[in-house]
């Protein structure tokens, strides 16, 4: 009595424990990589200022910035701003946009269809202070005879209305820079609908132009 049975000692198994060690080095290994390879970054073109569809990116528009490598966007590399002359604009770009690939092209038609572009020519009080390219303002014509109505204007409805474009985009300022409007009787031009163009000329002509700055359409 009081005696224990004998036990048996416990089987060690070497493999089983090598391989729960060689698993957790791949796990490790495995996120150091993903890590690592989260923090590539390559050297891109951030816009510095609206450019509108069409145009040519300025170098005074482009500055250099880092962005993750290896995530499936066409980036524009920072190396390759030289070509950019060789390139217009596909679309409207924002300031603070990344350039990419499908914003460019070499096309030299790009005015879209229905559009026109008109050139205006405005003195001091013809438009508000700090207008720059890509604005969106609305045209209405002033003077002694805004209050006739504009032959062939779709957007006038006669009598005392006078606007003559709703959703004109800012298209070039003086001296071909994005600065504010600020020269008097200088030119600039302005994309309008084509159904506005004629009106909008015939106005301009008499420098009877006057612009107004509205928040841009989402349409």
């Amino acid at each position: 009595m009081g005696e224990r049975l004998p036990v048996a000692p416990r089987e060690r198994k070497p493999a089983l424990a090598a391989l729960a060690v060689l698993l957790i080095l791949v796990g490790a290994l495995g996120a150091t990589l993903l890590v690592m390879r989260a923090g590539d970054r390559i050297s891109a073109i951030e816009i510095t200022e609206p450019v509108p569809a069409g145009e040519r990116i300025p170098d005074s528009a482009i500055r250099e910035v880092e962005v993750a490598d290896g995530s499936g966007i066409d980036y524009v590399e920072w190396g390759k701003k030289g070509l950019l002359g060789d390139y217009r604009t596909s679309t409207d770009i924002t300031k603070g946009s990344v350039l990419v690939g499908s914003m460019l092209t070499q096309g030299e038609n790009l005015l879209k269809d229905g559009k026109a572009v008109i050139g205006l020519s405005l003195k001091g009080g013809q438009f508000p202070e700090g207008l720059k390219v890509g604005d969106t303002v609305a045209v209405y014509r002033v003077g002694n005879d805004a209050a006739k109505p504009a032959a062939g204007n779709s957007g006038n409805s006669g009598g005392g209305n006078t606007l003559l474009a709703d959703n004109a985009k800012i298209k070039a300022v003086p001296n071909g820079t994005s600065d504010s409007l600020s020269s008097s009787g200088a030119a600039y031009s302005i994309i309008v609908d084509q159904s506005d163009a004629g009106p909008l000329t015939l106005a301009a002509s008499a420098g009877e132009v006057s612009l107004v700055l509205v928040p841009a359409s989402k349409g």
